[in-house]
Formats: C-alpha cells, structure tokens, sequence
C-alpha cells in the first residue's frame, strides 16, 4: 500500500511538474512562427475567370455585396470545388477540421491543379485535428505555388510524444483556430459553419450535418481577406515544412493514390450527384437571385484572442451587441448550446420586455459532443420556466406524412445540427461558426458573417422555421409539475415523450453526469 502511495505521489509530482514547466514556458514550448509574410494579391480587372465573371455583374450593384445562403451539403462542395476550378490568381483556405476522406480528398485535389495552372494556394489548418495528415499535407505543400500552415501546432506531430505534449501545454494547446473560410482569387468566398469532411456535404454514410453558409462576392470578400491575412502572418501560424519531413517516395504513393480515388466510382458517384444538384445548375446557367446589400460584414476574432486582454475586439461582444437590439424577435440556432449565466439571463430579460425568443440545438441522441448536452442540461429548466421556446433535433428526420423517406431531408438516415446563426427582429443576422457556448466566447478563435438586411433576415428566419419543423425537431416544454418533455409533433396524435428521445438510460445517465462536473468553462 505504501508503494503504491509512493507511485501515486510520485505521478501526481510528474504532472504537476509539467504543467507548471508548460506555463512558465509556453512561449518557448511553443513552435516559432517561421514563415515570410505574405498578403491578399490585389483583385483585377479582367485577370481570371472570376474577374471577369463577377466585375460586370459588382458594376451593376456598386458598394454593395451579392450573398447566397447555402444550406444544402451537395451545394456547399459546388460552391468550393467551381470556385477553385475559376480561380486563376489565389486560393486562400481557413479550416479547422480537413477530413482525410472522400470530399476532403477531391477538394484537396482541387487546390492542387489549381496550383499547377500557376494559383498561388495558401492553406491554414488547426493542427488539433491535423494529426496523421502530414504526408498528405506534405505532397500539397511541396508544390511551389503551395505553402501549408499550422494554427497553434504541436512540435511532436503523432504518438506517446504528442499525449505528453498536450498535457504540458494543456492551458496553451486549449486554443484553437475554429474559423472556416474558402477564397478564391479575392473575389469569391465561402464562409459558414462547415468545415472539410464528408459529412459536411452530404456524402457520410452513417450521419450527415445541417449546416450553413453563405457564398459572397463584392466588397465583404475584402474582409475575409484581411482577416486570413491576419490569422496567416500571426505569431500562432507555423509552416508545416518546419514541423514534419517525409520521404519523397512516400509522397508520390499518396499521389497515386489520389489519382485513382478520384477516377473511382465512389467518387464519380458523388460527383454525379453534385453536378444534378438544381442550384449548381441554376449557377452554370447564371440564374440564381443573389442578395444584394451594403450592410454585409466579415468579422472574426483577433487570431490571437488568448493572448489580449481587450474582450472589445472579440466576437462574442459584436454578437452580443447585436442580440441585445432585439424588440420583437430573437431566433437562435446553434448545435452546442451552453448559455452560460450571462446568456440565459439576457435571455430571460428579452421575454420579461416582450421577445420571442427561440432557441434550436441538438437533441442528445443527436449530439455528437455528449459533454456539450450535459452542460446544456443544466439550463433547460431555467430558459423554459423563463418563456423561451426550445426545440432539439432529432437524430433522424421523421417522414412527413409517415409514408416517405427519412433521406429526402438530410441525406441519411442519421442527421445533426451544426448551423451556427441567429435572426433578430427578421432584421439582423448572423451565420458562421461561434457556438452559444464558452469555449467559442473564451478559448477558440471564431469566424461568420454579421448583417442587416431584411431579406437576408427572413431566408434565415425560413432556415430556423424548417429546422423547428415537427419532421425535423422536437418541441421541449414544462408539464404541470416542472418536469422537462418532449413533443412529438410528427406523431397524429402528438406524443408526449417523459425522457430525452432515442437515448438509453446509459446515454442519459452520462449527460447527467457530466452536467455535475465543474468543466463548464471548457465546453
């Protein structure tokens, strides 16, 4: 027994030892941001097919911004991979997930010829979810019209090295790049809440997510620009040159590899697909109604938000600024939900003046963080007795009349929430990637596009109808004793559910748990 203390005693010193090493050290700790500075290359005239694409139609809707909302996963890789196959001068990519899978193959593709027809391609990862990836990475970067960074990186790329890693810099490593955003030559850009994967584009056999973004082009593509600007000459961004080496014959395995999934029939199966899509259709033949409006922002944390102490800069106070304008209507959409104090009081203020406010997320059966439901969890009760509305997902899309198909709504059979964005007043809007949690207010970097537009507002406001639809959520409320329910809306007659929907007691009893634990501020 006494050994056994003495071991315990003895790791309990080793951790402590490295954590405290990883503060004191962080800035050592941390791999040196090495890359040259390089910026933006200024729009043209008439330089590539973008250009002269999109000036004539800017010309027509001078200071203003043309946005398409894009819903739909087929459309959303459209919007990317037609982008990069126009682009003749940049592509500049923000991601914080690229999946090493079908879709983040065929895009990674894309980019790739896009380099090889003389585009400047500059990619910038979160190395969280980067791990395993370097040989691929690697074959991109080493074009020479492709440089591949880093976000906050780790210096041991994979194994036992990087774990101990983690736990040393487990307060720095905490903060992560969750921005999105696809440009391509500065005139086009995609930025939302998907990230690389395919379950972002509808091409995941198990779950497929409802996500959203919004296509741009005009003066707001400036914008997102300089914001990647700013995250890629940042003092967090790191050349992957200087953190991993692979052997060239290794490399040109992967290359082959690429080649012939790309002529698989996977993959010309999902490309069919994409190319039937009525919106990808409706662009090649020049027809979609685009947004127009001067009142349409980028806007983003500072890429070293962890580091500065003036909360005004951070996102979370521009979307609170704009919550707060609320008079009539206040409709939230985010796939984790943890309010936080503040939050659901302001909230709860926002009913007692006279607001509807709605709020969407997961269901747990739906949520693929069960951490983020147990946080959630805690509030349910509290918004609820406070009059505001919730709806949660469901895990699948039930048929609208009871005789049709789960797959005509979300692509699958299994379905969850990542729509990150909130309608206020059918005025102003925002969408991207900020969760209602504390890990977007205070750890990650966050990304999305802010705007006042009453058209705008109310396609956002007919994207929220649709998602608290009875084929797509359940209806959360009170019974008479206090007690949370769920409504089964689709059900005739509605059924009135005593426990969280298509969850076990396991399931169940682990949300519970976790919402018990101090780790809040984490979530």
């Amino acid at each position: 027994m006494t050994r056994m203390r003495r071991l315990l005693a003895w790791g309990a010193f080793t951790l402590v030892l490295a954590i405290v090493s990883g503060i004191l050290l962080a800035d050592h700790l941390t791999p040196a941001a090495t890359g040259a500075p390089s910026h933006v290359l200024p729009v043209q005239a008439a330089q590539t097919a973008l250009d002269r694409e999109l000036v004539p139609l800017l010309a027509r809707h001078p200071g203003q911004t043309g946005a398409l909302m894009v819903p739909d996963g087929l459309d959303a890789f459209a919007a990317r991979a037609l982008s990069a196959r126009s682009a003749g001068r940049s592509l500049d990519l923000q991601y914080y997930i690229w999946h090493d899978d079908l879709t983040g193959r065929l895009l990674g593709r894309e980019a790739y010829q896009a380099a090889q027809r003389g585009v400047r391609v500059r990619m910038l990862l979160d190395d969280m979810n980067a791990e395993g990836l370097d040989t691929k990475l690697l074959l991109l970067d080493a074009h020479p019209n492709i440089e591949i960074r880093l976000y906050n990186p780790f210096r041991n790329r994979n194994g036992l090295w990087r774990v101990l890693e983690m736990v040393q810099r487990v307060f720095s490593v905490n903060h992560r790049m969750h921005n999105k955003a696809w440009i391509a030559d500065g005139r086009v850009a995609v930025v939302g809440g998907r990230n690389i994967g395919a379950e972002y584009f509808d091409a995941g056999d198990e779950v497929n997510f409802r996500d959203l973004d919004l296509l741009l082009f005009g003066p707001a593509v400036a914008q997102a620009s300089a914001i990647f600007d700013d995250y890629w000459n940042s003092a967090a961004a790191v050349p992957l040159s200087t953190l991993a080496r692979r052997s060239s014959r290794a490399l040109e395995e992967v290359q082959a590899d690429i080649r012939v999934e790309a002529a698989s029939p996977e993959a010309q199966r999902y490309l069919q697909r994409v190319d039937a899509s009525p919106n990808v259709r409706a662009y090649l033949g020049k027809e979609l109604d685009p947004f127009w409006s001067s009142r349409i922002r980028v806007v983003a944390d500072p890429p070293l938000k962890w580091k500065q102490d003036d909360r005004r800069q951070w996102l979370a106070n521009q979307l609170e600024r704009t919550m707060g304008k609320a008079h009539h209507k206040a409709l939230l959409i985010s796939p984790y939900f943890v309010p936080g104090q503040a939050l659901a009081a302001q909230l709860g203020e926002l009913v007692r003046e006279g607001v509807q406010v709605g709020v969407i997320t997961n269901s747990l059966a739906a949520n693929d963080v069960i951490a983020v439901h147990g946080g959630y969890g805690n509030y349910r009760r509290r918004l609820l007795r406070d009059g505001v509305q919730l709806y949660e997902i469901r895990a699948e899309a039930r048929p609208p009349h009871g005789d049709g198909h789960a797959t005509s709504l979300f692509g699958s059979s299994g379905a969850s929430l990542h729509t990150k964005a909130f309608v206020i007043d059918d005025r102003h809007g925002f969408v991207g990637s900020y969760n209602l949690d504390p890990r977007s207010t205070d750890l990650n970097t966050e990304m999305g596009v802010l705007f006042d537009d009453p058209r705008m507002a109310a396609a956002l406001r007919d994207e929220y109808l649709r998602l608290a639809s009875p084929e797509l959520s359940f209806w959360v409320l009170l019974d008479d004793d206090g007690e949370v329910r769920w409504l089964d809306r689709a059900r005739q007659p509605p059924l009135l559910l005593q426990h969280e929907p298509d969850t076990s007691v396991v399931q169940r009893a682990i949300a519970r748990v976790i919402g018990w634990l101090p780790i809040e501020s984490q979530l």
